[in-house]
């Protein structure tokens, strides 16, 4: 856009005066006045510039359109353009053909390319970003008895891990991480030649994603190539997207009641929690005292399995009596028993603030009756309640050891345990508060008006959720369908996909009644008390003909935890339980062959 500027073009200083400007314009006359010079482009000039300049600094009219508009003619219109080769513009011969080709390739040959790429990518990947050859993969692998040693083996068979390139040079520093991590893949020891050479005749890509999994649990990153290092990066990125979806593969309701399977969905989430805090799986076993095994505190700076003997020594057996000690308790144990520094210990006290303390408050009732009778819609409603001892809600877990940003999210399960079945799954969120709020406000309101609660009941309800939202809880609501006549011991899990040892477990007693023709209620739904997660040796499961060596999660069930408990039983009316988890307390897990 050419700006019109008449003290320049008459060779003037802004603020001339009339003497300055008239002399300007004679001595510029004789230069260009047609009279005097016959060129047309002076002849040009001198019309459209010198003569319009001379009249906006001494017209009245022509000088209040320029101090308006920035010209004497008043409003001036522009014009753009696009620069083309003159070739192009050349329509003569050859270059008409030229730029018909150079339009049909821009304007339509351009756009359809760009389509293609984006159909044929958006039909290969799911809206989360995941290949639906994963997600296929992952359905047919995903098996009801699944250990969680064995979760790996399926996790690895993504396709975006398949498409990973292995190289020649690979080869060397895989067979030298190999033999760093080799007690971590779960080869028989007895036989183990035969048990290496299996593990090489696997698909190459699944050898490398292994053991680059493997060097992330377990802290050997050193051994890697340059090249590899950029394996295992991506490897790690790709790694929540995917365990996530693995997850919900897990809790896919597969039986003809709708039910997923809890056995793999733990497994999952345990493998989860191991790559985010950098913890090997077997750091899960019960060893040296610690009936829940060591993994839970290897997260924390500055701990490793030396610490852990001196603290053996003062017969701390779980994670959770760290968490209830005293800060000043801690300090004294730590630096005193563990032999850190003052500035260490407050590290390790700084991570156990951030870490959330959880809670559960479930009601399992059948909306407006007073009792649950088989083929009923049972309505669940769970309060998830966290606190941590910084004070914030929503925060990012701390681990150092995964390079990138991950959010902590935790998953609502409410299974059978001894039926190895998922009655009802949730992804819970603390990081976006608002959207919590509307969620927890439009499902209060719902529930409301269908138990016929007036304007200023529901009101009021409503404000109470949202008060409770912005305070730390989230609401977990879901429908599921009553099953036949009969007693029902249910549990209810709140799991952490990247913290350790936070998870919490919430026994729900469950009486179903026989439907009756006149439509009399009874009946009721329970909750014990709340009872930790424990290791131990799990009954032996029938689901499949399969058998194999694993560690026990740390979710499994003794068979004390099925018998009622009367001293920690509630009474509850109309259905209703309310109760609260406690953080994971294990009594002990080991091998056993299922």
């Amino acid at each position: 856009i050419q700006v019109f500027e008449p003290f320049s073009i008459l060779g003037l200083e802004s603020g001339a005066s009339d003497s300055e400007i008239k002399k300007a314009y004679r001595r510029l006359s004789i230069q260009y006045h047609p009279d005097k010079n016959p060129d047309p482009e002076a002849h040009k000039y001198f019309v459209e510039y010198i003569s319009k300049a001379y009249q906006a600094l001494t017209d009245p009219i022509s000088r209040e359109n320029f101090e308006k508009y920035g010209h004497p003619d008043g409003r001036q219109g522009f014009q753009m353009g696009i620069a083309l080769p003159q070739f192009l513009l050349n329509i003569d011969g050859a270059s008409g053909g030229i730029l018909l080709l150079w339009i049909v390739g821009v304007c339509i040959l351009l756009p359809l390319v760009i389509a293609v790429v984006y159909l044929s990518r958006s039909s290969r990947y799911t809206g989360n970003y995941v290949m639906h050859q994963t997600l296929s993969a992952y359905y047919y692998f995903m098996k009801p008895s699944l250990a969680p040693s064995k979760v790996m083996d399926v996790f690895i068979k993504a396709a975006e891990y398949m498409e990973i390139p292995v190289r020649r040079t690979d080869g060397e520093p895989l067979q030298k991480l190999f033999m760093l991590v080799r007690s971590e893949l779960n080869l028989d020891l007895k036989n183990i030649k035969q048990e290496q050479a299996k593990f090489w005749k696997q698909h190459p890509a699944l050898v490398k994603t292994q053991l680059l999994i493997q060097a992330q649990l377990t802290h050997k990153t050193e051994a890697l190539s340059p090249d590899l290092q950029r394996d295992f990066k991506r490897v790690l990125e790709l790694a929540p997207r995917l365990l996530e979806e693995l997850m919900k593969m897990a809790v896919i309701p597969r039986s003809a009641q709708g039910h997923g399977w809890l056995r793999p969905a733990i497994g999952v989430l345990e493998l989860s929690q191991c790559v985010i805090q950098a913890v090997p799986l077997s750091a899960r076993k019960a060893a040296g005292g610690f009936t829940e095994g060591i993994a839970p505190f290897l997260q924390l700076p500055h701990f490793n399995e030396a610490i852990m003997k001196k603290l053996a020594r003062k017969k701390m057996r779980t994670f959770q009596e760290l968490r209830d000690m005293t800060p000043h308790e801690r300090a004294e144990l730590l630096t005193q028993t563990a032999g850190l520094s003052a500035a260490e210990a407050q590290d390790v006290e700084t991570v156990l603030e951030m870490m959330p303390s959880l809670t559960l408050e479930v009601t399992c009732e059948t909306e407006g009756e007073e009792g649950i009778q088989e083929g009923d819609i049972v309505t669940i409603h769970t309060w998830v309640n966290l606190k941590r001892t910084n004070g914030l809600v929503g925060a990012l877990p701390h681990a150092p050891s995964y390079p990138f940003h991950k959010e902590e999210n935790f998953w609502f399960l409410l299974a059978d345990p001894n039926l190895n079945n998922v009655w009802l799954s949730q992804k819970v969120s603390f990081m976006d508060e608002a959207t919590a709020v509307t969620a927890a406000s439009k499902a209060i309101e719902e529930t409301m008006e269908g138990a016929g609660a007036n304007v200023k009941e529901t009101s009021s309800a409503v404000k109470e959720a949202v008060e409770r939202v912005k305070s730390g809880s989230r609401l977990v609501m879901g429908k599921f369908q009553a099953p036949g006549e009969g007693n029902y011991n249910l549990s209810c899990y709140l799991l952490c996909d990247s913290w350790i040892g936070c998870d919490i477990k919430t026994s729900l007693k469950l009486k179903v009644l026989k439907r009756t023709r006149a439509g009399t209620r009874g009946g009721y739904a329970v909750e014990e008390g709340a009872v930790g997660l424990e290791d131990g040796v799990e009954e032996e499961e029938e689901i499949e003909e399969e058998e194999y060596d694993d560690y026990e999660s740390e979710y499994s069930e003794d068979d004390e935890d099925n018998k009622p408990d009367t001293k920690k039983k509630g009474s509850v009316v109309n259905g209703k339980a309310h109760g609260q988890g406690k953080q994971s307390s294990s009594e002990g897990s080991g091998s056993d062959e299922e």
